[in-house]
């Protein structure tokens, strides 16, 4: 299990700031939590170097990409070794549909967020790419109506906290 990082209030509000606009300058960022340019500099670059901070990411909107219509792919693999799943795995990755691939316990083995055109076209990924490998013993797929962001991520035991974290959190454009 990886150590725990050791997170001051003024730490957990740049996060928390951060998680909502990765963009935001670190002399805005400095005016918010209070503290100098570049003490908040220095703060984040620590959080970076231990790992906490994995990178930023652009986020697209998948409808506007010609992939309206979202859903999980629920993924049985049999059997499930190491040397099936391996290349299952790097294979799903690497479909442009796919966004984001989990390995679970219980009776799937994988779930599978997709985004396509259409039904034609998720029949297509389905029939083609996964019920077609040898390994895939069963796909159940679940449409996504609507999705909501959650966060910031926080410590257990971390309160929400300050006040502008707050409004952050209610902000129409916050993450």
């Amino acid at each position: 299990m990886a150590e725990s990082v050791v997170l001051d209030p003024v730490d957990l509000h740049l996060l928390r700031l951060l998680q909502n606009d990765a963009r935001t300058t670190y002399r805005d960022l400095a005016t918010q939590v209070g503290v100098a340019p570049s003490t908040c500099l220095d703060r984040v670059t620590r959080l970076r170097r231990s790992g906490l901070i994995l990178g930023h990411r652009l986020r697209l909107d998948p409808a506007k990409l010609g992939r309206g219509l979202q859903a999980l792919l629920s993924v049985q693999v049999r059997p499930h070794r190491r040397e099936l799943v391996g290349p299952f795995v790097e294979r799903i990755r690497a479909l442009p549909e796919s966004l984001t691939v989990f390995h679970l316990t219980g009776p799937d083995d994988y779930l599978v967020h997709v985004a396509v055109a259409d039904m034609a076209d998720l029949q297509r990924l389905v029939l083609d790419e996964f019920t077609a490998r040898r390994e895939v013993a069963r796909v159940e797929t679940r449409l996504i109506f609507q999705q909501w962001d959650c966060g910031p991520l926080l410590p257990p035991g971390a309160q929400p906290g300050t006040p502008s974290a707050k409004s952050d959190r209610t902000r129409p454009d916050a993450g």
